[in-house]
């Protein structure tokens, strides 16, 4: 597959409006609170009773931070008392034995990760039970053949850490860097000094992680062409073998800590294009493929190489090597997928420990799949990955016919045909390079509840 991509400015300027991600679909906009306990436990032991079970995919959500990053958006708990991860590990255990007692033993786990919230808050310790602890109760693999990742702010990482890191079998880090250039850093209230970041890449070479990812953020105070630039040309320097580039979309009255960013001090909207445009050039110059969305990877990295080969998944994590996994989501506010159907616990945290005192799952909210939601998940899903959707494989799988059924889907295709962002026949639909950056543009044509979902306070924009 080629993984060209062209930018026009044009386009996107007429394409840009609000939208999901397209982590999952249906997306949690669309969770209900009667999923229920029962629900839960009936998809796990249908998971269990497949012919060929799927593999797990295990999601740690660890809430804690020790400042507030003014951006950010992520469910999160700011502390600097430590001990308060105590009473949360102690209830994150028994929440993961009343899950592992679940699922059956033999189902391996090919997918681990640590997000947060900050997982380095936690003290090497605390790193080494919670992951003894989660090798009780669930099948870990014994090899380094797994995707074991966990999310690393540089200021909260030293030797110790990372080595218990590796030692406990993590193989891939992520480190949260969003600007190098000090004005932003202070702006955005995460100072944190090129040199450690440095360091602490160097660190995670020499323990031999297989894969580093650096997270970039364009869109941030007093950010231009000529700072990030100097930010990438840093970032390219360090060598990472993955590089995400997030849009910061600023929704001040949804998230709190937001507010203490001013909007004067934001790029403008043509600004913020003009940055996207240079990232995309600078990147790809460099030897960087886009995968899609915000991801730029090595030509030898596991994601490219997946998107070549059509494996490429992609789930709440982002973008994934592992296609057929069931997502168990563990934490407070951890989302989960079982036997094709969503769950999330508890967002609040009291809420959280008061579920699992009881001795009960603490499920807040979910979504149980029908054949329609089922049928465009995976369109959804191969757009988003491989930018491309072959219809009669699609049709002869789920014996219909794709016409008929999508009629006024087809409608809309036919004016981004026209616009120069897809080809389509009857045999496939083929994203063009000028459409990959707004390939959720075409992906909402097939999300049915768009139109009433409340689109407009919910997602942030496509660009």
């Amino acid at each position: 597959m080629s993984q060209h991509l062209v930018f026009d400015a044009d386009l996107i300027r007429r394409y840009d409006r609000t939208g999901p991600r397209y982590t999952s679909y249906p997306t949690v906009a669309q969770f209900q609170t009667d999923i229920s306990e029962e629900d839960y436990c009936t998809w796990a032991q249908y998971s269990n009773e497949d012919p060929i079970p799927r593999s797990l995919s295990l999601y740690i959500h660890i809430p804690f931070c020790d400042t507030v990053c003014f951006y950010c958006a992520c469910n999160k708990i700011v502390t600097r008392d430590h001990s308060r991860a105590t009473p949360y590990l102690e209830h994150l255990y028994r929440e993961i034995a009343m899950q592992g007692r679940l699922f059956d033993p033999d189902r391996r786990v090919e997918q681990l990760h640590w997000g947060g919230g900050t997982p380095t808050f936690l003290a090497p310790g605390e790193i080494r039970g919670l992951m003894e602890v989660i090798r009780s109760n669930f099948s870990l693999r014994n090899d380094d053949g797994g995707e074991y990742s966990i999310e690393v702010d540089p200021r909260s990482a030293n030797i110790d850490k990372l080595e218990t890191l590796r030692e406990v079998g993590f193989n891939r880090i992520s480190l949260g860097v969003q600007d190098f250039d000090p004005q932003v850093q202070k702006a955005v209230n995460r100072i944190q000094d090129e040199s450690l970041t440095r360091e602490v890449f160097e660190l995670a070479r020499q323990l031999e992680f297989r894969s580093i990812n650096m997270d970039l953020m364009y869109g941030l105070p007093f950010q231009s062409v000529e700072s990030f630039d100097a930010t990438l040309k840093r970032t390219v320097d360090i060598g990472p073998d993955r590089v995400a580039v997030y849009n910061y979309a600023h929704l001040p009255e949804r998230f709190k800590p937001q507010r203490r960013i001013k909007d004067a001090e934001l790029p403008s909207a043509d600004e913020k294009l003009e940055i996207l445009q240079h990232v995309i050039e600078y990147l790809t110059s460099s030897g960087y493929v886009y995968i899609g969305m915000d991801h730029f990877a090595r030509p030898d990295d596991e994601l490219a190489v997946a998107q070549r080969n059509g494996t490429l998944h992609r789930n709440f994590q982002g973008y994934s090597t592992n296609v057929e996994c069931d997502l168990v989501g563990l934490g407070v506010t951890a989302i989960g997928k079982i036997c094709d159907n969503y769950d999330q616990n508890a967002r609040d945290l009291e809420e959280y420990y008061r579920l699992i005192d009881a001795g009960q799952l603490p499920l807040e909210r979910g979504y149980e799949l029908e054949a329609d939601d089922l049928l465009r998940r995976e369109i959804i899903q191969d757009l988003m990955c491989n930018f491309t959707l072959d219809i009669r494989k699609l049709e002869k799988k789920w014996r219909f016919s794709f016409t008929t059924n999508f009629t006024a889907e087809i409608d809309s295709l036919k004016q981004m045909q026209a616009d120069g962002l897809l080809t389509l026949d009857t045999d496939t639909l083929q994203v063009l390079p000028a459409g990959r950056l707004l390939v959720r543009n075409i992906c909402m044509v097939f999300d049915r509840y768009q139109d009433n979902n409340g689109s407009q306070n919910t997602f942030s924009k496509v660009i």
